[in-house]
């Protein structure tokens, strides 16, 4: 066990050295790079790529976050309705017209606003998250080929470094290698500088094969690059095409279904209108009737006022009448009060009688 334990410690340890020392390289080679002392690795269209790549992500990053803020709006303004027709509810008297439509009307519309919100939420929305769920993947691919590239140039600068440096190092080691050579047993003679051969070759190969593995792992990842990227870059267009879609279709069903709901309430507080029209025009009547009845019996208990006479005309007093002079009334057979007109006309004639009955004792 404690043979193992040593032997993870020691991997983790190696681990990070390693790790260590690849990235003091890179820092060095970047510095280098940007100093113009190391030339640097482009490639214009990847670069057109990539460039490509943030745009589409940071569109779609706006698009999700517009989306979610669309949906919170959503919901809000399903919760505001779902308040204000509640409250409706609560207010519609039982005796009312149309109370188990105005509540079927309440239910319904609830349910629309719900299958709104989740038909969104299936069809737009997550279609949105799926998209944007590749992006992190591609954009550790291309930091990590951004990486590997450095690699790659700095086992390549050093690969050149020791090309370079090979014939010099020989010709120095030469010399000094002769001189111990000629004061070495005859044994030992040669030995010296094949060692030295031997450590210069030794660190040339190795700078060769860092090479060869560094341009191997770099090249894959920028294929695979050249060949993810534009197929995302295309695909874009469709996810747009599919959001807004199904949200247009969404939408113009909901205001559909909403539109009729609506007037299905405008329906119930029309009639609701003209139920209390009638009830108040009936009331009405009601009174108008009473108030008729009450006056035909004050008519009834009262006692009929006597004819006035005409204005501006005083009553003359009435004069004796003779003895001989016939009472009509009495020939009449009547008891009734003679009327001013027959009074006038009585008294006419008494006064002609008496006028005759001068002129007759003149005679």
């Amino acid at each position: 066990m404690a043979e193992t334990g040593n032997t993870g410690k020691g991997v983790t340890a190696g681990k990070l050295a390693s790790t260590v020392q690849k990235r003091l390289s890179r820092a060095q080679e970047k510095v280098l790079q940007k100093l113009g002392k190391a030339d640097e690795t482009r490639d214009a269209v990847f670069e057109e790529m990539v460039a490509n790549f943030n745009k589409q992500m940071g569109e779609g990053t706006k698009l999700q976050r517009d989306m979610k803020a669309y949906m919170v709006a959503v919901k809000t303004l399903h919760e505001a309705s779902r308040r204000l027709q509640d409250c409706l509810a609560d207010m519609y008297e039982p005796e009312w017209f149309g109370k188990e439509e105005m509540n079927a009307v309440v239910e319904d519309t609830d349910t629309l606003w719900l299958d709104f919100h989740q038909n969104i939420t299936d069809n737009s929305m997550l279609s949105i998250d799926s998209y944007l769920a590749q992006f992190p993947e591609v954009k550790a691919r291309i930091a990590k080929r951004d990486r590997k590239m450095v690699d790659f140039d700095s086992a390549r600068h050093h690969f050149s470094s020791l090309q370079k440096g090979k014939k010099k190092d020989e010709a120095k080691i030469a010399k000094p290698t002769a001189l111990l050579e000629m004061a070495a047993p005859s044994w030992a003679q040669g030995l010296l500088s094949a060692h030295q051969v031997a450590q210069t070759n030794l660190s040339y190969n190795q700078a060769e094969e860092e090479l060869g593995r560094s341009q191997k792992i770099f090249e894959e990842l920028n294929v695979e690059l050249q060949d993810q990227l534009p197929v995302l870059w295309d695909s874009r267009v469709g996810v747009y095409v599919n959001t807004f879609q199904n949200l247009a279709n969404h939408q113009e069903k909901f205001h559909k279904e909403m539109s009729k709901l609506s007037q299905n309430l405008n329906d119930i507080m029309t009639k609701l209108d003209e139920q209390r029209q009638i009830k108040k025009d009936g009331a009405a009547a009601k009174a108008g009737d009473k108030s008729e009845d009450a006056n035909h019996s004050q008519a009834a208990s009262s006692p009929p006022r006597k004819a006035s006479l005409p204005p501006g005309r005083p009553p003359r007093p009435a004069e004796p009448l003779d003895e001989d002079t016939p009472d009509i009334n009495t020939q009449c057979g009547t008891t009734q009060a003679p009327s001013w007109d027959a009074r006038v006309r009585l008294v006419s004639l008494h006064f002609l009688f008496k006028v005759a009955l001068l002129f007759f004792s003149a005679c």
